[in-house]
């Protein structure tokens, strides 16, 4: 009987051994640092990194980057950009390091913003994130003279119609309109940093009265693609194109290269009880235009400074709603902000 004892302890002491899962409040996506975490030039990560702080760094599979967490509950996480980012958060949530149950998350970073609804250095919760990755493309040249252009939905047949992805994607996310519209009032009278560079850049806009206004908070929904686009044309196609897709609820302010992915795999999860995909926000700062000024070039110019303008908006903005769930996490462990009394 005692060796068997013995021989049983042996087999499981492993078991035994292995830490219990951290149960995590807030989850905090980025998708890129320029360097390390801490002490050098900022990326997206660096001020939660520093600032909030996320002291400890821990290893998981599948993700690139070792994830950072605080004392207090919060996950910061450097997904990847691009197609990186949904393989990222299908890692995270796999992972059997971490309780996610009842975390919250936050994407935070930089985008392109539409000049008609917004500024450069400014911060929109989104009410809508759509797919513009499932997509059938002619070539502009060769396009039918009554399209605007040549690209359409899956199962639509021509720009204009909301076709269908089956197997895809789910093609539109309609975000927790409770926790968006608290975020968004926690925020936004948040003072966002404003420059020089900042006003001349800005000025390239004279005929689109957002474009003009210094950096602030506001609600606007985000187009995802993987590929990068820029110009007045694509501009106009990704303002039909979340019309389309939301049944003219969506507005197209925010445009970038992962919110789709992580939406997806959060939706995903969220039906299979892995996570709660309610308890999701989106906020996306406007580091460039998506399109070229009144009288400039077609081709791309990023303005000087936006970037650190947009990391900078993200901290400032998504600092205050993390540390808010945190604070109340006895109310909000169990009962999300906004929800129905």
């Amino acid at each position: 009987m005692r060796r068997l004892i013995l021989i049983l302890g042996l087999l499981f002491a492993p078991l035994a051994a292995q830490a219990a899962p951290i149960p995590i409040k807030v989850v905090v996506l980025t998708t890129f640092e320029a360097g390390a975490d801490t002490g050098d030039a900022p990326g997206e990560f660096q001020a939660w990194a520093e600032r909030y702080p996320l002291t400890q760094t821990l290893a998981v599979p599948g993700i690139e980057r070792p994830v950072r967490l605080s004392d207090d509950g919060v996950l910061g996480v450097v997904t990847g950009m691009r197609g990186r980012a949904r393989e990222s958060v299908a890692a995270l949530a796999l992972s059997p390091q971490f309780d996610l149950s009842h975390a919250y998350w936050i994407v935070a970073g930089i985008a392109g913003v539409d000049p008609r609804t917004g500024s450069i250095g400014s911060a929109a919760w989104a009410r809508y994130v759509v797919d513009a990755d499932p997509a059938y493309e002619m070539d502009d040249r060769e396009i039918p003279a009554d399209w605007p252009n040549g690209l359409y939905g899956p199962g639509a047949g021509k720009p204009g119609l909301k076709g269908a992805a089956p197997g895809s994607s789910d093609m539109v996310w309609a975000l927790n309109p409770g926790l968006t519209d608290w975020a968004y009032g926690l925020t936004r009278n948040v003072a966002l940093p404003d420059s020089a560079t900042l006003q001349t850049d800005r000025a390239r806009y004279p005929s689109e009265p957002e474009a003009l206004k210094p950096p602030h908070v506001f609600l606007g929904d985000v187009l995802g693609t993987t590929r990068f686009w820029h110009g007045t044309r694509r501009t106009e196609w990704a303002r039909a194109w979340i019309k389309t897709w939301t049944d003219g609820k969506g507005a197209f302010a925010m445009t970038d290269c992962e919110d789709q992915g992580i939406l997806d795999v959060l939706s995903l999860f969220g039906r299979q009880g892995r996570v709660d995909a309610r308890r999701v926000l989106v906020l996306r700062t406007a580091s460039n235009y998506s399109r070229e000024g009144d009288a400039d070039s077609p081709v791309l110019k990023f303005a000087e400074g936006g970037a650190r303008a947009g990391f900078e908006a993200a901290w400032l903005t998504g600092a205050p709603v993390v540390k808010a769930l945190v604070a109340g996490w006895a109310t909000y462990e169990t009962n999300l902000p906004g929800a129905a009394k």
